[in-house]
C-alpha cells in the first residue's frame, strides 16, 4: 500500500500550490471560471489529505472493538471524497456559473488567468502521469475500464480521475476565459464554470459507484477462488469444498470462509492438522488472505 501514496503526495503538493495561484488570479481578474477552478483545487487538496488519513487509519491492528481490523477505513474515506467532489466541487462550480450569468462582468486583462492556467496544467499533468503510471503498474495489462472496476485500491484510481477532471476543467476554464475576452461576452466564463461543475459531477458519480461497491464488500476474483478450491481439495483429508465466501477489507486484505467436507475416515485430530495445513498452503500462494476460516461440513 506504500506505493499508492506516491500519486497522493504528488497530487497534494500540486493542488495546494495551484489553489493558491488560482485564487490570486481570480482576485485580480474577477473570473468566475477561475474561482471555480480554485475551489476545485482546494477540494482536491482536502481529498488527498482525507485519503492519506484513510490509509493511516486502515493500518491500525485489529483489537477487541474491531476484530477484523480497520482496513475498510480507506474505503469509507474514499466514499466521503467522492461525495465532496460532487457536493462541494460540482455544486459551487454550478453556483458560480449561474451567478456569473446573472451578474456578468467582462475580464479586462486575462493575462494572469492564462499564466496560472498554464502553470496549473503543467503541475496537474505531472500529477496525472504519476497516478497513471502507478495505476498501469497495478493493472498489469488488464483493459483500463476493467481494471477500474476490479481495482481494490481507491487511493490510486480516485487520484487518477481527480487529475483527469483537473485537466479537463483547466481546458474548459481556458476556453471560457479566452472566448469571453475575445468576443467581449462574459457569458462564456459563466458557461465554462457550469461545464466544470458537470465534469466534477460526472467524475463524482463514477467514483461514488466504485467506492460504494468497495465499502459494501467485494469478493475476491473468481479465478483466485477457483485456485483456492483446488489447493484445498488437493489435501488428502478433504472430500469436497463448497463455494468459498470472501470479502475485501482493504486493498491487500481479504477474509476467506471455506466450507469443507472431510472424508469419513478422518478423525478429529487429523481434521485439525489438515485445517492448519490448508490455511498455510493458501496463505503461501495468496498472502492477501489474511484471515481464513475453515468450516468443517457433513457431506450429504
Amino acid at each position: 500500500m506504500a506505493a499508492s501514496k506516491i500519486p497522493l503526495y504528488s497530487a497534494l503538493a500540486a493542488n495546494l500550490a495551484i489553489a493558491i495561484t488560482k485564487f490570486i488570479a481570480a482576485g485580480i481578474t474577477g473570473s468566475s471560471a477561475m474561482i471555480s477552478e480554485g475551489i476545485h483545487s482546494v477540494v482536491d487538496t482536502a481529498n488527498e489529505v482525507l485519503l492519506l488519513f484513510g490509509i493511516h487509519k486502515s493500518k491500525k491492528p485489529a483489537n477487541e472493538k474491531r476484530p477484523f481490523g480497520y482496513g475498510k477505513e480507506l474505503y469509507f474515506w474514499a466514499f466521503i471524497v467522492s461525495i465532496l467532489i460532487f457536493g462541494i466541487g460540482g455544486g459551487i462550480s454550478f453556483y458560480e456559473g449561474i451567478t456569473h450569468l446573472q451578474h456578468p462582468s467582462i475580464i479586462e486583462d486575462p493575462k494572469w488567468n492564462y499564466i496560472v492556467l498554464g502553470i496549473a496544467f503543467v503541475f496537474d499533468g505531472i500529477s496525472f502521469i504519476t497516478a497513471l503510471r502507478e495505476f498501469n503498474r497495478q493493472r498489469t495489462g488488464t483493459p483500463f475500464w476493467s481494471a477500474v472496476r476490479a481495482s481494490k485500491d481507491p487511493s490510486t484510481f480516485v487520484v487518477l480521475f481527480e487529475d483527469a477532471a483537473d485537466l479537463l476543467g483547466l481546458t474548459v476554464a481556458f476556453l471560457g476565459v479566452f472566448l469571453g475576452h475575445y468576443f467581449q461576452d462574459p457569458r462564456f466564463d459563466g458557461i465554462a464554470s457550469i461545464m466544470i461543475g458537470i465534469i466534477l459531477t460526472a467524475i463524482s458519480a463514477l467514483l461514488l459507484k466504485e467506492s460504494r461497491s468497495l465499502l459494501m464488500g467485494e469478493t475476491a476474483d473468481p479465478e483466485t477462488l477457483r485456485e483456492v478450491t483446488k489447493l484445498t481439495e488437493a489435501n488428502p483429508s478433504v472430500l469436497k469444498v463448497s463455494p468459498p465466501l470472501s470479502m475485501y477489507m482493504a486493498p491487500e486484505e481479504v477474509i476467506l470462509v471455506l466450507p469443507v467436507s472431510f472424508r469419513e475416515e478422518v478423525n478429529s485430530r487429523e481434521i485439525t492438522q489438515a485445517i492448519v495445513q490448508i490455511r498455510k498452503t493458501i496463505q503461501q500462494k495468496f498472502p492477501l488472505f489474511k484471515q481464513i476460516y475453515i468450516e468443517p461440513e457433513v457431506h450429504t
